[in-house]
């Protein structure tokens, strides 16, 4: 038999790369457009019932343009702080489950909580998220971007990281499946926003929240948010070239603290009349959406937007503490109850937007419950990847389906927080040692502090207003039950008694 000659071997191999090529260029391209400590109702998008006069505060028609173009979620939750909901997104597992249950300081085994009288810290994974196993007080975990570079995915880290210490694997994204990392280190927020300051790497200054790899910019006049769009934009240059899907973690410091003004933005809000600080922290907002929406026509530019799904979503519910925000405490996210730190509403539930050109519908709108976790399978279903396998068990479930089905609906999941910490010595409602439940429209929130809970129903009461446990003690007894349960298989870390020597009480177990 005649072997295949040179030429025939040629031409095979490139019929064979144009298939792959072809195959490659189907799979959509996903970025993840993550932005920090950003409320429910820090939007002119309303994502309730009508407008608020928050939301008439804000100008953010690029989150308004992507709604039109996608489907807005006005029941997406994350957890409470940071590190938290992005260790959940990246590995599937709920903040219980994994034990990174608050912010990681950039310095390994550093306790990030506050001292209190009654409480000695839970033993929780403080060095946060890791792709090694072995590392000392970290979730060991497969992560999805790893799982999309595998398949043959393009994967860039632009913005905030903040998955664990430095010194440790999770503290890189090189590390945690990304190809280019931009900016993305082991600190929580910037040292600072401005070019003229070099974001923070300054001479004889502490520099361990200074931003990195952004040299270029030092004393350009480009603000920090503005900066990082930039780099984004070079950075998918390469995949749209070369035909490649691409993951981009879009991942913005802003609105976190410093609340610094960008001054593209902040002029025209000190003359509507809003006072300093919040005039400060609407430009972060404003300067947040043009970056959306120099991305989208960047996209557009590039023939590549009908084969794009962005995804829009907060890492946990706004500031509210005042200081270092304006205005009275714990109003900034009103209608909903709390802020950041908080596990009422105010505090996890976040301004979601999905846009997948094909398959959802524009102006679509659901109120189906989801949460930080179920990113995981969700963005590996939309990228075709099965079969895949984890260290760790998820517990996020895909929303995919939701997206090509608006009305479809699931009231029998729980959805369970949990921030056995203390966040701040200021506090504030739902803040510090706190966990909570939601079942359909049901909503506990249960005080490790005092092991009694508290009962709402969301249809009803989106504010949280009126406690229904001595109506409904059932109800109550039911969710306390679910959550104890939950957090008992999870193993969860629990912060211990300083006089009894005893860790605080599951929920549901009598005291």
């Amino acid at each position: 038999m005649k072997k295949p000659g040179g030429l025939f071997l040629i031409i095979l191999l490139f019929i064979c790369g144009l298939q792959l090529r072809a195959q490659q260029s189907l799979r959509p391209n996903i970025i993840v457009f993550l932005v920090d400590d950003m409320g429910w109702q820090d939007c002119s998008l309303p994502f309730w019932t009508s407008a608020t006069p928050l939301n008439k505060r804000y100008h953010t028609p690029n989150m308004e343009r992507l709604a039109k173009e996608g489907m807005k979620f006005t029941n997406a939750y994350a957890a409470p702080v940071c590190t938290p909901s992005r260790s959940s997104m990246l590995s599937g597992m709920n903040v219980a489950h994994h034990g990174i249950t608050n912010w990681t300081s950039p310095a390994k085994d550093n306790n990030t909580d506050a001292k209190d009288d009654q409480f000695e810290a839970a033993q929780w994974n403080m060095n946060g998220l890791s792709p090694t196993a072995g590392v000392e007080a970290t979730a060991y975990a497969t992560v999805f971007p790893e799982l999309l570079k595998q398949s043959g995915y393009f994967t860039i880290h632009v913005g905030k990281a903040h998955w664990a210490s430095y010194g440790t694997p999770g503290a890189s994204p090189y590390n945690m499946g990304f190809i280019v990392n931009i900016s993305g280190h082991s600190a929580g927020h910037p040292q600072s926003y401005l070019s003229e300051e070099h974001y923070g790497n300054m001479p004889r200054k502490a520099i361990i929240q200074a931003v990195p790899d952004l040299e270029e910019y030092y004393d350009s006049g480009t603000f920090l948010t503005e900066a990082l769009t930039l780099e984004a934009e070079k950075a998918l240059e390469y995949p749209i070239k070369n035909h490649q899907p691409f993951y981009l973690n879009m991942a913005h410091y802003a609105v976190h603290t410093p609340i610094m003004g960008d001054k593209r933005f902040v002029q025209k809000y000190l003359d509507n009349g809003l006072d300093s600080i919040e005039a400060r922290y609407v430009s972060l907002l404003e300067g947040m959406d043009k970056s959306l929406g120099d991305i989208m026509d960047f996209l557009k530019a590039k023939g590549v937007e009908k084969n794009t799904i962005i995804i829009f979503m907060s890492d946990n519910g706004g500031l509210s503490l005042a200081p270092p925000r304006g205005g009275a405490p714990h109003t900034q996210n009103l209608p909903l109850k709390g802020g950041k730190g908080s596990v009422y509403e105010g505090g996890i539930r976040e301004p979601m937007i999905v846009k997948w050109p094909g398959i959802v519908k524009p102006s679509s709108v659901t109120d189906q419950y989801v949460i930080i976790e179920d990113f995981f399978p969700a963005i590996l279903e939309m990228a075709g990847v099965r079969n895949y396998k984890t260290v760790q068990r998820v517990d996020g479930k895909s929303f995919v389906p939701v997206l090509k089905n608006p009305l479809y609906k699931d009231t029998s999941r729980l959805l369970i927080w949990h921030y056995p910490n203390k966040w701040q010595d200021q506090g504030g409602p739902g803040i510090n040692y706190f966990s909570a439940a939601r079942k359909g429209d049901w909503k506990l929130v249960y005080s490790l502090r005092t092991g009694k809970g508290e009962l709402y129903n969301l249809k009803e009461d989106i504010g949280e207003t009126n406690n229904l446990a001595a109506k409904y003690p059932a109800k109550l007894k039911e969710l306390e039950s679910l959550l104890g349960k939950k957090l008992q298989t999870w193993n969860a870390p629990m912060p211990l008694d300083k006089t009894t020597r005893q860790p605080a009480a599951w929920p549901g177990q009598t005291l």
